[in-house]
């Protein structure tokens, strides 16, 4: 067995960044002991509070949350992804206490209320495609990681940086916490990449694998009764080590990228392909289990729901599928008017799922039929979050296509000549 792993610390280069908002200004410090994270409140959390889609194994579901009857747009928070780069941005996380966390690829990091009131405001360091992952906030801190090649460790209450761990040229994914430690798929220019363990209380580096190659960008999932940490890779392959031991076991080799983060369940992981497939792989040897194939590529993570049976994924074809779980046959699709590049979000009686035409759509899980559609200023690629029987949603629209005072520039990428934001859907009236 090829065993190209080590446990020494990767302390990289450490910069400050600058958090600003209502609640003031703090500055991020560089990676050391003297900026750990108090432990003297009690032990460590085993688990995340929150973190994208929902856990560890990243199922997506949430089968007690409800959905807004008749949609409005109760507010937006403007500037939140500007740039260009295709593919699925950063996602809202609801924290302890009912705020909002959400990233952006303009660098910024924020916490919000539910009125739409920015608690603070953080920043990570000057990188041109900022924060494309999702949060995970657990030990009353927001770990994220940035196109910088950090990983970051804010505090939830201030938006103080307690540290900062260069890990390599770029960090797409998002992180995963468990137990005291942050999992983390991890980008080089080369192209080649690695999988990171990072101390959770001192950002430093607990033990990393670099056979995964070609700019992971694919989020790791962990299945902790299956003894494994699954992560895809652009270069076409599904890794898995043991878990928690950290050994690497086998690699699944399908025909291109996988971009999308994986999900497990009942002992396999699913996950889609840029070789415009979704497969179910056994966890345990990395046997193919069974395939689905859409008309195009598949860069949306699955979400599956055991009580029904059902995996849900969108793909670029503008299709929401749901799948039978046991053996991947089609039930229903959806067809939006743009690629699904983000993941669906499940709830008691609804998929939620974002489009490249610009809404954000509701539609019956039984049944595949649209319930509503609430349409936003550009391509929504974020992973829709269900908090408090409100929707959140973000989407990206370039500030290239304003001009200095935040007007349009006459183009017509951005129809209504605003920059991308988060969005705050609830139902009309307060019904």
């Amino acid at each position: 067995m090829d065993e190209r792993f080590s446990r020494r610390a990767f302390l990289g280069a450490a910069g400050a960044s600058v958090a600003t908002g209502l609640a003031g200004c703090a500055a991020a410090p560089s990676q050391g002991v003297d900026s750990r994270i108090d432990t003297d409140d009690g032990p460590l959390d085993t688990f995340a509070a929150t973190e994208f889609r929902g856990g560890i194994q990243r199922q997506g579901v949430y089968p007690d949350a409800t959905i807004p009857t008749d949609p409005e747009v109760e507010w937006t928070l403007r500037d939140i992804n500007t740039g260009d780069h295709t593919a699925a941005k950063a996602s809202p996380v609801e924290v302890p206490g009912g705020d909002v966390v959400v990233p952006g690829d303009n660098r910024e990091i924020r916490r919000v209320t539910p009125e739409g009131e920015v608690v603070w405001t953080a920043s990570v360091a000057e990188t041109t495609r900022g924060i494309h992952g999702t949060p995970a906030v657990a030990n009353g801190a927001v770990y994220i990681g940035a196109y910088d090649g950090a990983l970051y460790a804010f505090d939830l209450e201030t938006g103080e940086g307690y540290w900062r761990t260069k890990l390599g040229d770029a960090i797409g994914s998002s992180p995963g916490y468990h137990d005291g430690t942050v999992y983390i798929a991890v980008e080089y220019y080369d192209p080649s990449g690695a999988m990171f363990a990072v101390d959770a209380v001192t950002g430093e580096v607990e033990w990393e694998d670099q056979r995964v190659t070609n700019h992971p960008h694919s989020t790791c999932a962990i299945d902790r009764e299956a003894g494994r940490l699954v992560v895809g890779s652009n270069d076409g392959y599904l890794y898995a080590w043991t878990y928690p031991d950290l050994e690497f076991e086998w690699k699944f080799e399908t025909g291109d990228a996988i971009k999308g983060p994986i999900a497990t369940h009942d002992g396999s992981a699913l996950f889609g392909s840029w070789d415009e497939t979704v497969y179910r792989v056994a966890l345990e040897d990395g046997s193919e289990e069974w395939t689905f194939e859409p008309d195009d590529m598949v860069m949306s993570g699955p979400s599956i729901e055991a009580e029904t049976g059902t995996a849900y994924v969108g793909t670029h074809d503008s299709r929401l599928y749901a799948l039978d779980l046991a053996d991947g046959s089609e039930q229903w699709n959806f067809d939006t008017g743009g690629s699904l590049i983000g993941c669906p979000t499940v709830t008691s009686e609804h998929v939620l799922v974002g489009s490249y035409d610009h809404s954000c759509y509701a539609v019956e899980k039984a049944t595949g039929e649209e319930v509503w559609e609430v349409e936003g200023v550009g391509v929504v690629s974020s992973t829709p979050l269900v908090a408090d029987g409100a929707v959140y949603f973000t989407d990206r629209a370039s500030s290239e296509y304003l001009d200095g005072d935040g007007e349009s520039d006459g183009t017509d990428s951005t129809p209504s000549g605003q920059s991308g934001g988060l969005y705050k859907v609830v139902s009309a009236g307060g019904n």
